[in-house]
């Protein structure tokens, strides 16, 4: 178990009172998920620390996104099942892997944050976020969007049925509305 995540990462999560992430802890241990690979992200600090706190779950922590393409490929062909946590300006570096899950018929569930969304502060973020769901779904990811905390738990269901149903590569798009919007120079 890798335990290399920045501290600050971990410590600024946006709304803690929020029950979206353990919702989602507790459908990853519903769908028998055994690796979580992952990028540091915010968005996704309360359900990294669940993850990391539980020793039936591998969490590997990756250089970038396409790693855990390859990671999510190994795990299926070794008999378990995985998901991948990032951030929407991850999803480009994944592109062109996201085609060896449409070849080789291997479920891809990927759980994605989004930048470039509702209050963004970073111009640099938004060209990804506002293609995000575009580029996933043109490489043929089966995509759900979830806007509200109500609708997470919802979506990442579907997205793992369609993934283990289908053998094929799916996302929720986790909205800004849910994660909150990160500000310049604000803690």
């Amino acid at each position: 178990m890798s335990s290399t995540i920045s501290r600050d990462v971990i410590e600024h999560a946006p709304d803690a009172a929020a029950d979206w992430p353990d919702r989602i802890y507790g459908l990853l241990k519903a769908y028998a998920i055994r690796q979580v690979a992952l990028v540091p992200d915010a968005g996704h600090a309360r359900l990294i620390r669940r993850c990391l706190a539980d020793n039936d779950i591998r969490v590997v922590t990756l250089t970038t996104e396409e790693e855990g393409v390859a990671l999510m490929q190994g795990a299926w062909l070794g008999g378990q099942r995985s998901v991948l946590l990032m951030q929407s300006s991850g999803v480009g570096n994944c592109i062109n892997m996201l085609s060896l899950s449409t070849m080789h018929r291997c479920p891809m569930p990927m759980l994605v944050t989004m930048r470039g969304d509702f209050g963004e502060f970073n111009p640099a973020q938004v060209p990804m976020g506002q293609a995000t769901q575009a580029v996933l779904e043109a490489m043929g990811t089966l995509v759900n969007r979830a806007d509200k905390p109500e609708d997470v738990a919802p979506s990442v269901e579907a997205t793992l049925k369609f993934a283990f149903n289908t053998f094929r590569p799916t996302a929720t798009l986790i909205g800004q509305r849910v994660i909150g919007a990160k500000t310049f120079g604000k803690d």
